[in-house]
């Protein structure tokens, strides 16, 4: 390290690459493991009822609809109109459930991290927008923080730490369409 008048100058300090050290790698993982079991356990809970945000008689082997709960108390919010008009319709139902399920296994795996990152990130920006304005910021929740994290953990391979996401993107399925990665 050079040293100016006896100090250290900071353009000699070495650089690193976060998403390539070890210790990055593996918080990288520890985080991606987290969300996925976030988006994996809101599915069971919503599928099963287990008590937590759904009882288990509005669960959704029992008939209840993931999304009324949520979507219907949007309907003072800025785009209210539009989500609570979406609550209860099973083809909605059907396609958040697959994208919990989805994007919880995806990450809980470290495979299939870019799917996984765009389909969850619509998600979560469409629940942000579900609930304009917000009454604890001016624009910023823990939706659009999930949504960032999302693309990060796509971005730097966070799969190949702790997960399959090595093999996975060897398989000549991935080779040829990356997209799958």
């Amino acid at each position: 390290m050079a040293t100016i008048n006896g100090r250290h100058s900071v353009s000699d300090l070495p650089v690193m690459d976060a998403s390539s050290s070890r210790g990055a790698g593996y918080v990288w993982a520890i985080a991606r493991i987290a969300l996925g079991w976030v988006f994996l356990w809101a599915f069971l809970d919503k599928t099963f009822g287990l008590g937590f945000s759904t009882p288990g008689d509005r669960a959704w082997i029992e008939g209840g609809s993931p999304t009324t709960g949520f979507l219907k108390g949007t309907g003072e919010n800025t785009l209210g109109d539009l989500f609570s008009g979406l609550a209860g319709q099973a083809w909605v139902d059907w396609l958040f459930m697959i994208g919990l399920l989805g994007v919880g296994v995806a990450l809980i795996l470290g495979a299939g991290l870019r799917i996984a990152a765009v389909a969850g990130g619509l998600m979560m920006v469409l629940m942000w927008a579900a609930e304009l304005p917000l009454t604890t910021n001016p624009f910023m929740d823990e939706h659009l923080v999930y949504a960032v994290v999302l693309a990060g953990l796509a971005l730097v391979s966070a799969g190949d730490t702790l997960g399959v996401g090595r093999w996975w993107g060897a398989t000549p399925l991935v080779r040829k369409y990356p997209v799958l990665k």
